[in-house]
């Protein structure tokens, strides 16, 4: 019997390992084996890094609205506990964005929070 030789699906599977390794150093780019080991470890942190971005906005959210709130003498645990308390259900994200974006609107709401009248 001769030997099966790799076929179109051995070089069309080999094709698109090697493609995705387009633009990465030296061997990881140009040899299959060592191309695999680096588009498998590259889609694992691609796969983890897409959980992790969701992590890090939320704490960027929460940092700037912290220091948006201690800039008017209140720290963001009060200030959540008052928002909450008075049913305003305003996200991280649009508190954060409102702090950066637009601080007289910001200062209003946590004056607003302050005082405890919800309207």
């Amino acid at each position: 019997m001769p030997r099966a030789r790799g076929g179109f699906k051995t070089r069309r599977r080999r094709k698109k390992i090697l493609k995705m390794a387009k633009g990465y150093y030296s061997a990881r780019s140009r040899l299959y084996k060592i191309a695999t080991q680096a588009v498998d470890k590259a889609l694992l942190h691609a796969y983890r890094d897409r959980k992790r971005k969701k992590r890090e906005f939320r704490s960027l959210w929460i940092i700037r609205i912290n220091a948006a709130v201690r800039a008017l003498d209140m720290s963001y645990s009060q200030f959540m506990n008052k928002m909450k308390n008075m049913n305003i259900e305003l996200n991280r994200k649009a508190l954060a964005d409102l702090a950066y974006n637009d601080p007289q609107a910001f200062n209003n709401l946590v004056e607003m929070v302050k005082k405890g009248n919800a309207q």
